[in-house]
């Protein structure tokens, strides 16, 4: 499989990507930065870091890794959190550059202050 990042911003996201010859497509639920045993962390940071090894989980469950994302859906429960929340995404992903939303919005539950949902395919 081929992934092709169209207009890419150089921010670890493209404004399309192109999937060519692909296998298989998995999508992941929105993950939220809590852990098994139901431990939610108070800081932004954190969670953030939390939710992302949550998708990473569903990922390698999948018998997939970051490099196979090419849709993510990032809802943040405050505006106050694009910096930080770009900061670590770009930090995880490197020079993977998937399609990509951001949507400012009351969640689930509101000790969540992000959740993330994603596409990847191989």
């Amino acid at each position: 499989m081929n992934t092709q990042p169209i207009n890419p911003t150089g921010k670890s996201y493209s404004q399309a990507c192109a999937i060519i010859n692909f296998k298989r497509l998995v999508f992941i639920s929105g993950q939220i930065p809590e852990t098994k045993e139901g431990v939610v962390p108070k800081a932004f940071e954190e969670q953030c870091r939390l939710a992302w090894k949550n998708v990473e989980t569903q990922l390698k469950d999948g018998g997939m890794g970051f490099e196979n994302l090419v849709k993510l859906t990032v809802f943040l429960s405050d505006r106050i959190y694009r910096e930080e929340n770009s900061r670590i995404r770009k930090e995880l992903l490197g020079q993977v550059s998937p399609a990509l939303t951001i949507i400012i919005a009351g969640i689930y539950d509101e000790k969540w202050l992000l959740e993330i949902e994603a596409i990847a395919a191989e």
